[in-house]
Order: C-alpha cells, then sequence, then structure tokens
C-alpha cells in the first residue's frame, strides 16, 4: 500500500513537471515545429493514460460498490437470523419458566397433600391406640359383618365378589388373613343356603 502511495506521488510529481515543460514549451516562441508534434503526441498519450486509469479506477469503484452492496445484504441476513434467534432463545427461557412454575407448583402439592397423608396416618393411629386401650379393637372386624342383609344366593355372590376386590391381598387395602375370613364365612353361607333350597 505504501509503495503504490508512493508511486502515485511520483506520477503526480512527474505530472507537474510535464505541465511546467509544456507551458514553457508553448510560451517560448523559439519552440520548433518538431517539438510541438513530440508534444502533441506526448499529450495524446497522456490522454490515453488518463483514460486508462480513469476506466481502472471506474471498474474498481464499481466492484467496490458491488461489494459494498453484497456485503451489506450479508450483513442484513445476518441480522435477521441473529434477531430470529434472540427470539427463539427468548421463547424457551419463557417455556422453561413456565415449565419450573409448574413444577414448582406440583412439588408444593405433593408436600400438601404428604402433610394431610402424615396428619391422617397420625389421627388413625392415635384411634387406633384409643380402641386398643379400651378393648374396642381386636385387629381384625367379624367377618359376619360383611354379609349383614344378604337373604338369597345371588346377593350372596354379588357382595362376596365385592368383599374380593376390596381385600384382595393384591390390592393396596388387601389383607390375607381377612380374605380367609370371607372365603370360610362365603363357603359356609353358601352351604346354608343350599341346604336350604334343598329342604
Amino acid at each position: 500500500m505504501r509503495e503504490k502511495i508512493e508511486k502515485d506521488n511520483e506520477e503526480n510529481s512527474s505530472m507537474t513537471d510535464d505541465k511546467r515543460n509544456v507551458e514553457e514549451l508553448l510560451a517560448d516562441e523559439e519552440t520548433t515545429q518538431d517539438e510541438l508534434q513530440e508534444l502533441k503526441a506526448w499529450l495524446f498519450r497522456e490522454n490515453i493514460r488518463l483514460a486508462t486509469v480513469t476506466a481502472e479506477l471506474d471498474k474498481k469503484q464499481a466492484k467496490f460498490e458491488e461489494e459494498k452492496q453484497r456485503f451489506q445484504e450479508e450483513m442484513k441476513v445476518l441480522n435477521r437470523k441473529m434477531t430470529n434467534e434472540q427470539q427463539r432463545i427468548k421463547k424457551d427461557h419463557q417455556l422453561v419458566a413456565e415449565k419450573l412454575e409448574i413444577i414448582k407448583d406440583g412439588f408444593q402439592k405433593l408436600d400438601m397433600d404428604r402433610r394431610r397423608i402424615e396428619k391422617e396416618w397420625a389421627r388413625l393411629t392415635a384411634e387406633k391406640e384409643f380402641m386398643e386401650e379400651h378393648g374396642l379393637y381386636d385387629g381384625l372386624p367379624e367377618v359376619s359383618v360383611f354379609f349383614h342383609g344378604v337373604k338369597n344366593p345371588l346377593t350372596l355372590k354379588k357382595r362376596y365378589k365385592d368383599l374380593t376386590k376390596i381385600f384382595h391381598p393384591d390390592n393396596l387395602a388387601g389383607d390375607t388373613e381377612i380374605i380367609q375370613k370371607i372365603n370360610r364365612e362365603y363357603e359356609n353361607l353358601k352351604r346354608e343356603f343350599e341346604k336350604t333350597k334343598q329342604a
């Protein structure tokens, strides 16, 4: 770059010297016809050189403008992409914040449910202890109560199915000992109904 500037300065200096020489030749009345012809040829060559330099400058300027416009277009595209990406990130942040809020609410509800269950468990434990102290709790209910009001085999069968659904050992409230007592009571009542039917 520095060399180019020095070269341009030399050319400008040379042009200034040539201009002085031309003015001196034209002002001097003793200038010959050959010198004038040589001067015309030099002027012609100089005009061609200037036209060539001007054309090159015009090309460079057009190329520069083209690159500038392409750069501006690329910048617009990049700005649009960046804006879209920022909006997407903002939406993602909002979505994450909403999900965190939902999770936080869920944990609060779970904590409230846990406390409620603990209170209920404590109440039931206290009630059981009270009943045990006063001889009201023998650990297992009397099974015949479950079949109270059963008047025929069809009702017996339905009640039995309902009870097995509730007290089956695979269920949450299931108990093996209770289901065995229910089975025995069912078999006893079933035999009684069969005897009554035969009689």
